[in-house]
């Protein structure tokens, strides 16, 4: 009796890498040796660094919330510093998307330029960027706003250039055939077909700017990052311990916040 039941195909061997890749491969594993080892990690090192953890939480707990006052103005502080920052950084995104974009830039050169640009915008950390506002503006929330407006077009105009870059070109070329302008074609076919994609974005920003916003105040960049270097600086783990439980609750609340617009939205 044959067995009529179907035969599964056996699964592809994996191929031999290229002299190429092997090689690539072994310089791979060769950095990553070479960077584990100057690490220094060692299991006397971990014991200790437990240790000094429990240190840490002995001297923390209960946290001290004498300064609760102080402490949610300088979370206040940061959330709008993230906000404002984002907000001014995605309006500059858009313009940026549409020179980026192979379908709506006007010129292939003025394209690689503006690539280039946000390119550089997105290789520098915020953290360089509220360093070189700090020097610029001087101590405050300004200079965190400024670095956050800077990483927030590297990081939205790429993905706003992509999501434009996938449109449908059918609408678009309907309105062309109907005698619409350039703009007439981004304003009515392009821009509404990515407006929830670019939603989306803004408040992945919204989000990496909060976390980021509380980093920048450890360079002097204003929020609640002075208070928790200040905390630190003086051993208040105690302090410290509020600043960070602070920073979670308002963390966490705008994930939450954004994740529910975003189901509303996408």
């Amino acid at each position: 009796m044959s067995d009529s039941s179907p035969r599964h195909a056996a699964p592809p061997r994996l191929e031999r890498p290229s002299p190429i890749a092997f090689i690539l491969l072994l310089a791979f594993a060769a950095f990553f040796i070479s960077g584990f080892s100057s690490a220094n990690i060692h299991s006397d090192r971990l014991l200790r660094g437990v240790m000094n953890l429990g240190t840490f939480f002995g001297e923390a707990l209960p946290p001290d919330f004498g300064r609760w006052d102080v402490i949610a103005m300088a979370m206040l502080e940061t959330f709008q510093m993230a906000i404002v920052g984002v907000v001014f950084g995605v309006i500059l995104s858009l313009p940026m998307a549409l020179l980026c974009a192979r379908n709506t830039s006007p010129h292939p050169v003025v394209r690689v330029i503006a690539r280039n640009v946000v390119a550089t915008l997105r290789t520098v950390p915020d953290l360089v960027w509220a360093l070189i506002f700090v020097v610029a503006v001087g101590l405050g929330p300004l200079a965190g706003i400024l670095a956050i407006v800077m990483d927030t077009i590297g990081f939205c105009a790429r993905f706003f250039s992509e999501r434009i870059e996938e449109v449908d070109p059918g609408p678009g070329q309907a309105l062309a055939a109907t005698g619409a302008s350039r703009s007439g074609v981004v304003c009515g076919a392009i821009l509404p077909e990515c407006t929830p994609s670019f939603v989306a974005t803004s408040l992945f920003s919204v989000e990496k700017a909060v976390r980021s916003a509380v980093v920048l105040g450890l360079v002097g960049a204003g929020g609640i990052g002075v208070e928790l270097s200040a905390a630190m600086s003086l051993f208040r783990y105690d302090q410290a311990l509020t600043v960070i439980l602070a920073i979670l609750v308002v963390v966490i609340g705008v994930e939450q916040v954004s994740a529910w617009i975003r189901k509303r939205v996408i």
